[in-house]
């Protein structure tokens, strides 16, 4: 099995434990989480481009946040999706999760307005690390091959 499909699940298993258990965790689990673990997998791991991903969800869920408290209906939605779409193509976010977080205040009520955005760019660092902890783990799991260093018998 995969190790990082293994260490992916474990760890929105954790977040989901953590936001049901802890109430004021709740934001930290959020059903796009599982789709930017299985999108920064799916990659070459590279810390660059997953601290741009993670940059780019945490203003998407800010611009988000902001917007709905100014206009929580559709005028709100539509600037956001708007906007952050825009971002997204500015950037070279490659990552269509961004726009998907950047929705959630408007259909998930929000105690405070950093929340959201505390809560991904937190669930996302936490899942970087996961990732780059896999990356080291599976370096070091990789049987290593004697056959090809031993030189062939001399007959």
């Amino acid at each position: 099995m995969n190790i990082k499909l293994v260490l992916i699940s474990l760890y929105i298993v954790l977040i989901y434990w953590i936001s049901s258990h802890l109430p004021s965790m709740h934001a930290l689990f959020y059903p796009t989480l599982g789709a930017f673990s299985f999108l920064l997998a799916s990659r070459e791991f590279d810390m660059k481009e997953a601290g741009r991903v993670m940059a780019g969800a945490t203003i998407g869920s800010a611009i988000g946040t902001l917007l709905h408290a100014a206009s929580p209906g559709v005028i709100g939605l539509l600037a956001d999706t708007l906007f952050v779409g825009w971002l997204i193509h500015r950037f070279r976010w490659n990552a269509p999760p961004i726009l998907a977080v950047s929705i959630i205040p408007f259909f998930v009520a929000q105690p405070n307005l950093w929340a959201a955005p505390l809560s991904v760019m937190l669930s996302i660092a936490g899942l970087i690390a996961v990732l780059a902890g896999a990356r080291q783990a599976e370096s070091l799991w990789r049987p290593v091959s004697f056959r090809s260093t031993i030189a062939p018998e001399a007959e």
